[in-house]
């Protein structure tokens, strides 16, 4: 099962036998894993046996959709690989969404699946699922185990692949009769890390490109964080004053608030981010994809603009938009080299620019006044982040309250803002606030969620409970599906169907149930004292808001217009 890429293989040192079971334990603590999350079943349990007396930290989720979550937000904060394991059938089924959503927003995660003996594998034998066939266009890479000597050098390489290059899921499959054959002959590999970097001439082309443009504008990407290069990313900002816009899974590579940061671009946007990159003549692209949530209609996306394109990804390069200069691999050494180049030469020339949109974004700046005695979300959650200081890390669920964090926060780095950005999955955001909590214990990591999504992973506050994880969560209820009805109320002539959840349950009272502390706000004036109270639990609390549901997310993007065809409306 191995790769034939830069693998050399080593003998086993451990001369006493060992079962498959335990060689994937001992290969884990070698390399390094500390915490994985995951839910036993028949077909893993002697993985589950052998976890006993490890130094492995386990965490019981409540669904192995919440394992796979926790796993991914865990691999965002840390930086490291997040593990997850279920057992086969419906336990490997449970963590599909989980992969997909790892797969989408490129986060480095293994997981591990048991499944039925091999020799009963393709008969219908119980829980058993071909999770390999399954996940295949949702995985980097996957394995199906047939000998546990195999073990240690399969994890090993699966830990390589999930992290080097575009970073993304692995999947290893184990039959329960692999993981109890016994061993003596364990192999491992070696494999070296590469760095790609580009040629010294594609670089002094973008360096040219750079100068030659008036209208430039730096369009920053998920990519920046994962691949270590937020602070070349910064350092090239502050060296040439250019604007910058960022995708939605970039929001924190540069500090809200920062001169010359424009803000989220894409279909909800600010005004300021989209209308520059409409009229720029060079978008400067690092680790983005250009996603149709930050283009709009890419037919008319910066219609002007040349493109200079970097990524780890040579595939995502010429994919949708055409460009002037693709630079291919490792982000940081390549703006590493960028910035030097252009630190040598005579300073880039674009402050008349670079003012005139500083000053739109100010005087386009949100207004946090609304009327009526009701909570406005935006305030709330620009308080919330002010308060929590350089240490908040929102864990996001998915919907309205999803664009308002990334409107409304401030984000000091990227790690701050962790939420389900290509896959768009609703039901993130508790197992997310658990998985960066325990990748941070020290940072004040706040669950934002809304009705909706939160009872789609409810189950998790067990797992918060049991744990004691001082988790903080933001419910945000408007007692409706509020993304979905915003787009019936203009795009679908207000035919409200399916969105009325005003059969809630009372949070509060779920939440006490679960053990966790839990109040209401439900005033405008109850909000800075509910935010104080909520900073100051030193356990899981849970501060249940009512909200409006009439209110909207604003700007909006209609579907099939370009970004400077923004809708906006009260805020």
């Amino acid at each position: 099962m191995m790769s034939a890429a830069a693998a050399t293989f080593k003998p086993a040192t451990q001369a006493a036998p060992q079962s498959g079971a335990r060689l994937v334990v001992s290969t884990l603590e070698k390399l390094g894993v500390e915490v994985l999350f995951g839910y036993p079943g028949g077909a893993i349990m002697p993985i589950y046996d052998a976890l006993a007396g490890s130094s492995l930290r386990h965490y019981l989720c409540r669904h192995e959709q919440g394992a796979a979550f926790a796993a991914d937000s865990y691999a965002r904060v840390s930086g490291k690989v997040g593990v997850c394991m279920a057992t086969s059938g419906p336990g490997a089924t449970n963590l599909v969404t989980g992969i997909a959503n790892a797969m989408l927003d490129s986060i480095p995660m293994v997981c591990i699946t048991g499944n039925v003996a091999q020799g009963v594998m393709g008969m219908d034998a119980f829980q058993e699922v071909d999770i390999l066939g399954v996940t295949l266009p949702i995985v980097k890479h996957s394995y199906l185990v047939r000998h546990a000597a195999d073990i240690p050098a399969v994890i090993e390489e699966a830990f390589h692949i999930a992290r080097s290059g575009r970073p993304g899921p692995v999947l290893i499959d184990l039959p329960k009769d692999v993981q109890f054959e016994m061993t003596t002959e364990p192999r491992g590999i070696h494999l070296s890390n590469e760095t790609h970097i580009a040629e010294d001439a594609v670089i002094a082309q973008a360096e040219a490109a750079i100068r030659a443009a008036r209208k430039p504008v730096l369009y920053i990407g998920g990519g920046a964080k994962i691949s270590g290069a937020v602070e070349a990313v910064r350092d090239f900002a502050r060296m040439t004053g250019i604007p910058q816009v960022s995708t939605l899974n970039a929001l924190g590579t540069i500090p809200t608030g920062q001169d010359n940061f424009l803000g989220m671009l894409g279909m909800h946007g600010t005004r300021a981010a989209n209308e520059a990159v409409q009229e720029s003549d060079l978008l400067i692209v690092v680790g983005a994809r250009f996603d149709d949530r930050a283009t709009g209609k890419l037919a008319e996306f910066a219609p002007h603009a040349g493109v200079v394109h970097f990524d780890i990804d040579p595939s995502e390069i010429g994919k949708l938009r055409k460009v002037a200069v693709g630079v291919t691999g490792d982000l940081k050494p390549n703006l590493e080299a960028l910035n030097a180049s252009l630190a040598a030469g005579p300073a880039i020339a674009v402050n008349d620019w670079a003012d005139r949109w500083r000053a739109q974004s100010i005087a386009q700046a949100f207004d946090y006044n609304a009327p009526g005695e009701g909570v406005f979300a935006p305030q709330l959650l620009n308080e919330l982040s002010r308060k929590a200081g350089p240490g908040f890390i929102a864990a996001c669920d998915v919907g309205q309250h999803q664009m308002w964090v990334a409107q409304y926060c401030e984000f000091s780095r990227p790690q701050a803002h962790v939420t389900s950005g290509g896959l768009g999955s609703m039901g993130f955001g508790l197992p997310a606030g658990i998985g960066a909590k325990l990748a941070e214990p020290d940072a004040c990591v706040v669950t934002i969620t809304g009705d909706g999504g939160v009872m789609m992973n409810i189950q998790e506050l067990a797992t918060v409970n049991r744990f004691k994880i001082p988790l903080k969560i933001v419910l945000l209820d408007n007692s409706r599906l509020g993304m979905v009805r915003q787009w019936q109320e203009f795009f679908f002539e207000r035919n409200f169907s399916e969105v009325d959840l005003s059969d809630n349950p009372d949070f509060v009272k779920v939440a006490e149930a679960f053990g966790i502390e839990a109040f209401r706000i439900d005033s405008r004036d109850q909000v800075s004292a509910g935010i104080d109270r909520l900073l100051a639990c030193e356990g899981p609390i849970l501060a249940h808001v009512i909200i409006d549901p009439e209110d909207n997310v604003w700007p909006l993007v209609p579907p099939g217009k370009n970004n400077a065809e923004m809708l906006e409306g009260a805020r």
